[in-house]
Formats: C-alpha cells, structure tokens, sequence
C-alpha cells in the first residue's frame, strides 16, 4: 500500500517535484499557517476595500528602478540624424562620388546601421537636391558644373552681402568681437586640410554673422544655399585645396578686424572679394 505524501498545515496533499538535473524527487517546503493566514486576511481586506470604491496597495505596482549601467534606448530620428550628418560630411569630403549610384543596406553596413535610418536620411538630401533616387538600385549623387556653383555664390551674395553692409553700420564693435572664436575656428580648420571640417566651421562663422540680423528664416536659408554650394563638381576636382581654404579662412579673420575697427570701407571691400571669390 502506497505511503501517503506530506500535508500542509490545512490538511491538503503537497505535489511532489522532480527536479530535473538530479532526478530526485522532492517535496516543496509547507508554508508556515501564520503565513497563509495573513495572505488571505491582506486579500480579504483588499476586496472590503474595493467594495466600499476605496483604493488598495495592490492597485498600482510599484515601478522598477532602470539597472545601473542600462542603455537607453536609441530612438529612430536620433540615429536617422547621426546618418545624416555622416553622409553630408561624406559628401563633401568626395567619398561619395558624383554620379555613383549607393545603396541604403551597402551604406548601412558601412555605418553598422539597417538599412532604414540610411534611406531616410537620403531622402532628405534628395529633398535637399544632393542627391537622386534611382528605382530598384538606390541614390545616385548629382553631378553639378561650375554653372551650378557660380550661381549659388551669387544667390548668396545677393542675401548675405547687403545684410552684413546693413550690420556693420548698426552693430557695436563690441558684438563683432565675440564673433572671434568663430573666426578662429575656420582658420585651424584650414590648416588642418580637412576638407568636411573646414566646410562645417566655414557655415558656423556665417551662420554667426547672418545671426546678428534677428532672422531666423534668413539664416536657414542662407546657411541651407551654404551647404550646397559646398557639394563637389563633376569631372572636376572634389573641393578647393589647402592653401585656398586657408586663404578664405584669412579673409574671414581680416573681415571681422575691420567690422571690430569700424572700417566700413574695408568691409566692403572685404565682403564683396569673398564672395566673388566663392564662385
């Protein structure tokens, strides 16, 4: 006759387990009665409670605290933005090419990302006429001509040139001289030979400038002509060399001297030579 199993404090039968790496069986340890007794009297009160419409403990878990060292979580627009930026400085830099055709899981791979964060960034410079779509293969980089640059440099110089005129007369020497780190900046950059550095610090210190007017939408747009005049020309060499960068970057420096001396002559004189110089 088979012995009859453990029972709890209540009389009932305990399950035996079997414990799966040794085979042994074994009787999970009996619940003390006190214990028992309190769960159901918690239990009992909680549902007094919700009868009478009062709130319990039990109604809103208590949230767990992230563990130390836990990575948050990387949303879409932010890794969408990182490409972007990356693909703007490959851009410039010429390591896209004119007319190549690249497609969103190549890139991807290159910048250990899927494809998807790839293809929306590229549709935003497609948007932005960097670049073009071509069904089934991926995004070919336009090929632009000397043609296409003049006339960015002279769009430019007809936003920038009068506005920067217009500040020299009515800001303080004062506000130019903060302008200074700017200026600084793009001359480094220029030393460097880094072509992307160059161009992001050359936007900066205009951006800066153009900023002193109080208009927002005449900085974006200024800055957004910047940025493609910046793009490399077709059949040609990718972008300026060195000693032509470091020259812009002189010319900016020798800019803010006279808008700090108040030389509105020289200013003029200046900003006109810089554009002209850009086409």
């Amino acid at each position: 006759m088979e012995q009859a199993g453990p029972r709890d404090a209540h009389g009932s039968a305990r399950a035996r387990v079997p414990d799966i790496r040794t085979g042994v069986v074994r009787v999970p340890a009996q619940p003390q009665a006190a214990d028992v007794d309190r769960k159901r009297g918690v239990a009992a009160d909680d549902a007094g409670a919700g009868a009478r419409g009062e709130h319990t403990h039990s109604e809103a878990p208590i949230p767990r605290p992230r563990a130390e060292g836990a990575r948050p979580v990387v949303q879409r627009s932010s890794v969408r933005g990182q490409i972007l930026d990356a693909l703007r400085t490959a851009l410039v830099a010429g390591e896209l090419a004119p007319g190549e055709v690249y497609s969103a899981p190549a890139l991807g791979d290159r910048f250990g990302v899927s494809a998807t964060p790839v293809r929306e960034a590229m549709q935003q410079l497609a948007l932005e006429g960097a670049v073009e779509v071509v069904p089934n293969r991926g995004f070919r980089v336009v090929e632009r001509g000397t043609r296409e640059l003049a006339e960015l440099a002279e769009i430019r110089a007809l936003i920038e040139v009068p506005v920067l005129l217009r500040l020299a007369r009515s800001v303080p020497s004062a506000r130019w001289a903060e302008l200074r780190p700017l200026a600084d900046a793009t001359v480094r950059a220029a030393s460097s030979g880094c072509r992307a550095t160059y161009a992001e610090s050359d936007r900066a210190f205009h951006r800066g400038v153009l900023a002193l007017a109080g208009n927002v939408q005449l900085v974006q747009i200024a800055d957004d002509l910047h940025r493609r005049a910046q793009w490399p020309l077709a059949g040609g060499p990718v972008a300026r060399g060195r000693a032509d960068l470091v020259a812009d970057a002189a010319e900016h420096s020798a800019l803010l001297d006279a808008l700090v001396a108040e030389d509105l002559a020289a200013a003029q004189s200046l900003v006109r030579e810089h554009f002209a110089g850009a086409s």
